[in-house]
């Protein structure tokens, strides 16, 4: 490999991983809250807890 490759590997490697780690240590300083998943005001209607009958025809 010439030395170009090398650089560019090693700069797409730290610019993956980076990511990775920036991400992991921004969702464990502000983890997601519990209570996000309804908007104010709003009600679980239990919906998504059965799901449509599928045959097999």
């Amino acid at each position: 490999m010439s030395t170009s490759a090398i650089i560019l590997l090693v700069l797409a490697i730290v610019v993956v991983w980076g990511g990775l780690v920036a991400s992991a240590l921004a969702l464990r300083a502000r983890p997601e809250r519990a209570d996000a998943d309804l908007p104010p005001g709003g009600e679980d209607d239990h919906r998504l807890d059965t799901a449509p009958v599928e045959r097999d025809t």
